[in-house]
């Protein structure tokens, strides 16, 4: 039987578990967890290092290690283990309202091992969120996909980022039940340098524009789509493209100098104050041959940067094309050279661009408007704590 919905006069006691590495889901989740504590709700990190992410020294935050040994018996360290036994520690010790967890895989598994360990009145709700790969690559995986399954049904809630994946739910895992779509949300901080030392540092000329892109370099990000799409943009002393890498880049430079444009390219790794980079930059660029919402993007809609992109997946969720960004088909590097081109050329048609993609990220995709929707949702799933 479905357990009654929370009590609305109080704060929620709420435990995440994330992926502690660069990457939207452990972005979205350390950034929801941050927006939960400054509303008041005391939020518990689960994970096996601090999400990249995570506030430091915030109020009502706090950061419970998962412990993972290396014991000679295993091919591999286990982490699913360790991870519910802690899931279970913490939900009783800390009586929580619901356990939310970002990526099914291992995460969703360990939180209804977890749920077993626990008496019925001490198990909080849990709900899973999945945000990509977990549904469209390990979901078509014949060694993933019923586990993955098994653990939504055995879920109080399951929600995901767009449209387009909660239909790739059905399709690649072939589950049933209720999924909610709550976007992600981009809570920038102010930048801590001007546009124009940013720009300074990075070693743009006066007149070259700043391509902007962020990812983590995973192979769905299709960085050598980037390149060539760059090293088809003309003039190329008209822009650099500037890289926020999630990893490592070094990889990609020799691509890059074959391709003539490794003076064109700019690296900086693991960045945090990405504020900084996004307040300078004048066009974002992403190639992914997937992506269920694309995080970056909204992330530079937020400080006005319209972006060029392939339409895959929840990109066209985000970005209205022709309205506040440029999108083209998938593998078409030429288009999308051409639309990077006139967007250059046309410096009044990308602060038109730019103006659109702010309004929009700021109407659809603000903190204020996603965080009360998952506060509403956690309400509604209801918690034995009530």
């Amino acid at each position: 039987l479905r357990k009654p919905p929370l009590m609305s006069d109080r704060p929620l006691r709420i435990g995440i578990t994330c992926h502690p590495s660069v990457g939207g889901s452990g972005i979205l989740a350390s950034e929801l967890g941050a927006e939960l504590a400054q509303r008041g709700h005391d939020v518990h990190f689960i994970s096996h290092a601090a999400p990249f992410r995570m506030p430091r020294n915030q109020p009502r935050i706090h950061f419970h290690p998962v412990q993972v040994n290396d014991y000679d018996l295993f091919k591999y360290p286990d982490y699913t283990l360790p991870l519910s036994v802690k899931m279970a520690e913490v939900a009783a010790a800390q009586r929580l309202d619901i356990l939310h967890v970002h990526y099914a895989v291992p995460h969703a598994t360990a939180a209804m091992l977890a749920m077993t360990m626990l008496p019925p009145g001490q198990r909080p709700r849990v709900v899973v969120t999945l945000h990509g790969t977990d549904v469209m690559l390990l979901g078509s995986d014949a060694g993933y996909g019923p586990a993955i399954r098994h653990a939504l049904e055995s879920a109080d809630a399951v929600t995901t980022v767009s449209r387009f994946l909660q239909g790739q739910v059905r399709t690649k895992l072939g589950y049933a039940g209720p999924v909610e779509v709550i976007p992600n949300f981009f809570a920038p901080q102010s930048p801590t340098r001007t546009r124009d030392t940013v720009r300074a540092e990075l070693g743009l000329a006066p007149g070259e524009a700043m391509l902007l892109h962020t990812s983590n370099l995973r192979p769905v990000k299709r960085i050598d789509l980037l390149l060539q799409t760059v090293a088809q943009i003309r003039p190329r002393e008209s822009f650099k493209l500037v890289v926020l890498a999630g990893g490592d880049f070094s990889g990609f430079m020799a691509e890059a100098a074959r391709l003539g444009i490794a003076d064109r390219v700019v690296v900086r790794e693991n960045v945090l104050a990405i504020e900084d980079y996004l307040h300078a930059a004048d066009l974002g660029l992403f190639t992914s041959e997937m992506e269920s919402f694309c995080l970056s993007i909204l992330e530079a809609m937020t400080f006005g940067c319209p972006s060029a992109a392939f339409a895959v997946g929840g990109i066209a969720e985000v970005v209205e094309d022709g309205r506040s960004g440029a999108l083209v088909p998938f593998g078409d590097t030429v288009a999308l050279a051409r639309a990077m081109e006139r967007l250059l050329a046309d410096p009044a048609r990308r602060d038109a661009l730019g103006t659109a993609a702010r309004e929009r990220a700021l109407a659809l995709f603000s903190a204020d408007r996603v965080v009360a929707r998952y506060v509403d949702f956690y309400r509604s799933v209801g918690s034995p704590q009530g």
